[in-house]
């Protein structure tokens, strides 16, 4: 980078692509954020959507990750004569306007309102020359044409890591239940979202299940896994099983979640031996009893006993409660609505409920 008289210079590498030529360059986040602004469809101005809180508040808080990382472009269109080439640079004013961002607003925005923006420096494409409906076209096709990462495929990355983590341990916990010859989940989980061979029953993907069991030991995984790569003593959060997760118990971990599921097996055996013709055994079945776990847990810890029999006894009285309604989605549908359904059903019988133990 270079500056004279307020003017900022910065090495470009010239890219040849069928729309056209632009530019990239590595420009440090501060400069960027005094530099372009968001034009947003909304106001009748551009073509970007209205920012996401939510998404800038997850980014800001990434910012401060030691590991934190931004890889992808910035793109901007230059706006005609804020920004110029002069042989291997391009050069515009420092504080003063000359470009729209086309992709990567939320990435800005994020860094905006951390304190980090000054550690970052970001790889910015220059457009130049751009019309309205070409601004509105590359727009489209940059959100339009991207793929959505498999949650199996990224939970199961997690497996690659030596360093312990929320999203870690659920990848470990659903490796360990689709193996394992005693877990009701015994190759029935599709590992990175897809079936293997001989996997005919398999109803629920890795990503779902890790999503699940995660609520059982963390309430915010992002913010956990934040904390402990930068080496920060987690709190306890009130979610059921948070000491065990603290204490670095992950063998109680699995074993309630065995003890959970095996009971539910036993209880429903014919739902279990076909799971295609049940909600019980699928995302919809296996949320809905995801939700309903954290009382059954704390149920548990009063009698003191997480065991596969307490559980038994929890899904006998559930069963008992249905009658001669079916676990399907005729009964239930889909979804969440579903999900909240199923899992009201089964907290309604603990008012009653008292666990005998076995003589």
């Amino acid at each position: 980078m270079y500056s004279e008289n307020n003017i900022l210079k910065y090495s470009i590498l010239e890219v040849e692509q069928p729309i056209g030529t632009f530019y990239l360059a590595s420009i440090p986040a501060n400069v960027l954020l005094r530099t372009v602004k968001s034009a947003r469809r909304s106001l009748e101005e551009g073509v970007q959507r209205d920012p996401s809180k939510s998404r800038i508040k997850e980014i800001a808080n990434f910012c401060s990750n030691k590991d934190a990382v931004f890889p992808t472009p910035i793109i901007v269109s230059v706006e005609e004569d804020k920004a110029w080439l002069d042989g291997k640079k391009i050069c515009f004013k420092d504080n003063c306007f000359m470009g729209d961002i086309l992709d990567g607003q939320h990435r800005l925005l994020g860094l905006q309102d951390s304190d980090y923006a000054g550690e970052f420096t970001l790889p910015v494409v220059f457009m130049f020359d751009l019309n309205s409906e070409e601004k509105a076209y590359i727009f489209s096709i940059i959100n339009s044409k991207q793929t959505k990462v498999n949650s199996s495929l990224l939970y199961d990355l997690f497996g690659l890591t030596e360093k312990r983590c929320p999203q870690k341990v659920a990848h470990e916990l659903a490796r360990s239940m689709n193996s394992l010859e005693t877990s009701p989940f015994y190759n029935r989980l599709k590992m990175l979202g897809k079936k293997n061979e001989n996997q005919e029953n398999a109803t629920l993907s890795q990503g779902i299940f890790a999503q699940s069991v995660m609520m059982l030991y963390s309430k915010k995984p992002e913010d956990d896994k934040q904390k402990m790569y930068a080496s920060i003593e987690l709190e306890d959060d009130s979610t059921p099983l948070r000491r065990y997760f603290l204490d670095e118990r992950d063998d109680v971990l699995l074993k309630v979640i065995l003890n959970c599921f095996s009971a539910l097996q036993e209880v429903f055996r014919e739902e279990w031996e076909k799971p295609h013709e049940n909600i019980l055994w699928k995302s919809t079945g296996f949320r809905g009893v995801m939700k309903s776990l954290p009382r059954l847990i704390q149920k548990g810890i009063g009698y003191k006993v997480l065991t596969k029999e307490f559980f038994c006894q929890c899904f006998r009285a559930f069963k008992d409660g249905l009658g001669n309604k079916k676990l399907t989605s005729d009964n239930y549908g889909l979804g969440e609505a579903a999900q909240n359904q199923l899992s009201n059903e089964i907290l309604n019988m603990l008012g009653t409920f008292q666990y005998h133990e076995k003589k």
